[in-house]
């Protein structure tokens, strides 16, 4: 999904005025009326509005600020077609940056987003075997550590008594075939009502009428059923128990990643309780249903769970039904890629900006095909070793249509149709889901992004339902995983605002439900996280400007970009 070439005019001019601003008072004036006699001054020029050009020194006709020299061999030569040219001047202004198209593996980090789970085929469940009265619990609470052969609990039961009076005839009775059998039979019997071998041999020697029904494993008592004084009936559940020396990282694969993955691979897991320790195993599982709220796909990775020290804590590192996250690092066999900073509006028309000579630049829509984190792989429309433009390719973008009249050298990238009211009431929710997220960025409040963060999947299969095949691209952007601090909560939050700006645009311009929200743009946000881009957009629901890339050290550093 995207937005008129009006209003894409609209804002790339705004950054290309920002970017002009900045460079006006940042690089060192040049004299404008004396030029050297060895360099020949072909005109002047305006360094906010470069299309303002006058063959004599003076003012911006627009913003008042001293024109600038072009010299001779500074600018190329005007150029067929849909070519953008650039002076030398226009170049240092928009801080142009190249890097070659070329073929290398695709490396991509998934991040999975899941919690430790026990491992269930180890459960094992201690039923009533026979009907009778709970006497005495000697486990009384969940999370209790037992191990094989603990009594659990004092169990009365007349049919108990029935069978231990008959073993206790049979022991009575002269050695016989016939004596043998009986006990064999009698064994059985008390084998079959929860006794083990140990406890029947020791029936001679019992006093009382209560029988004691042991731990069968060891493990953590994760269910009780039963109090002191309750009566069971047979089949009647008691208590359920665990083994937690392994457990399973049950993690959720967005649908559109399921591609990378493979049983075997190696996934890093960490979590909050055990800082600083990164467990690493391979993927033993993975299920194919997909689920429909999420658009997810589990998959299942064991790990050992080694004891602690400090018995006062817990026996196990891991706890049950802790949050973790695991990285799956995969790697593809060579393919040809691009710098993802190089395309713009990944939608359904890509666009990169190809360098053809100095100062020359062609606009190039591409085909694109998996996402890297740092490059996307190319189908079509690239070859190998042609340079691209890497940064500033927004403003030339707009340079370009401002030499074409604001006619955009793409096909335009508009909405096929209007919303429809479950189409306006979801992108309300959503809007309202991604302010609350740069908010909390906003006033530094770590905690509250990353509870926000989990909400993602279900914002993200909210859109997906309502919008079926056009579901806006800015829905790609919403892989938010709990971050460790605030820079990488900015990191992980900077695609989703970029891609919301030019949507905001479209929608503002189109549809009067959203015409008071705001954008605004940052022309600084370099020192924010590391990897930033040097100007960074976002949208608000309201006024003032709350810049979440600096929070409360730089709140209203940015300015606002009109419709």
């Amino acid at each position: 999904m995207s937005f008129p070439n009006s209003i894409r005019t609209i804002l790339l001019v705004a950054a290309a005025a920002t970017a002009g601003w900045i460079a006006a008072r940042t690089l060192p004036a040049k004299p404008d009326s004396t030029p050297s006699a060895e360099r020949r001054v072909l005109f002047y020029q305006s360094p906010m509005h470069p299309w303002i050009k006058s063959d004599k020194p003076g003012d911006c006709t627009i913003c008042g600020m001293k024109l600038v020299p072009v010299y001779e061999g500074a600018a190329a030569e005007p150029a067929a077609g849909n070519l953008v040219t650039l002076s030398a001047q226009s170049i240092n202004v928009l801080h142009v940056a190249t890097a070659p198209v070329k073929r290398e593996p695709l490396r991509r980090s998934l991040h999975v987003a899941g919690q430790i789970d026990d491992d269930d085929s180890a459960h094992r469940r201690l039923s009533a075997t026979v009907e009778g009265r709970i006497e005495k619990l000697f486990v009384p609470s969940v999370g209790a550590e037992v191990t094989e052969g603990q009594p659990l609990v004092s169990f009365f039961s007349r049919e108990l008594i029935v069978a231990r009076g008959e073993y206790l005839l049979a022991l009575k009775q002269p050695p016989s075939p016939e004596r043998e059998a009986g006990l064999a039979g009698s064994r059985q019997k008390l084998r079959r009502m929860g006794l083990t071998l140990a406890q029947i041999e020791k029936l001679p020697e019992q006093t009382g009428d209560n029988i004691e029904l042991l731990a069968p494993k060891s493990g953590t008592v994760v269910e009780r059923k039963v109090y002191e004084g309750q009566y069971v009936k047979e089949g009647d559940v008691l208590f359920e128990i665990a083994d937690f020396a392994k457990m399973w990282f049950v993690g959720d694969v967005y649908e559109r990643d399921l591609a990378w993955i493979k049983i075997g691979q190696t996934v890093e897991i960490s979590t909050p309780t055990v800082p600083g320790k990164t467990y690493t195993a391979p993927i033993e599982f993975i299920d194919p249903n997909v689920m429909m709220d999420t658009r997810t796909a589990r998959i299942r990775v064991v790990i050992d769970n080694p004891h602690v020290g400090d018995p006062a804590r817990h026996r196990h590192e891991l706890l049950h039904r802790v949050y973790a996250n695991g990285v799956i690092r995969v790697e593809t066999p060579e393919t040809l890629t691009v710098p993802r900073s190089a395309v713009l509006a990944t939608g359904a028309n890509p666009l990169v900006y190809v360098v053809k000579a100095e100062g020359v630049y062609e606009p190039r829509e591409v085909k694109l095909g998996r996402v890297g984190d740092d490059f996307y792989e190319v189908a079509s429309g690239l070859a190998e070793g042609e340079n691209v433009v890497t940064n500033g390719n927004l403003l030339i973008d707009a340079q370009a249509q401002l030499n074409r009249g604001g006619e955009s050298v793409a096909p335009a990238r508009t909405m096929t149709s209007d919303l429809t009211d479950t189409q306006r009431e979801a992108v309300r929710e959503f809007f309202v889901f991604a302010d609350a997220l740069a908010q909390r960025l906003a006033a530094d409040d770590l905690a509250g992004f990353n509870q926000l963060a989990k909400t993602a999947a279900e914002n993200r299969a909210r859109l997906t339902a309502v919008f079926g095949d056009e579901v806006p691209a800015v829905a790609s952007t919403l892989d938010l995983r709990e971050a460790p601090d605030l820079p990488m909560a900015r990191k992980a939050f900077q695609p989703l605002g970029d891609a919301l700006v030019p949507w905001v645009a479209q929608l503002r311009a189109r549809d009067p439900a959203f015409a008071t929200v705001k954008i605004y743009r940052c022309p600084m946000t370099a020192d924010s996280f590391p990897g930033a881009p040097a100007k960074a957009a976002w949208m608000q629901l309201s006024a003032p400007i709350r810049n979440p890339y600096f929070g409360r050290e730089m709140l209203e550093c940015g300015g606002e970009v009109k419709p």
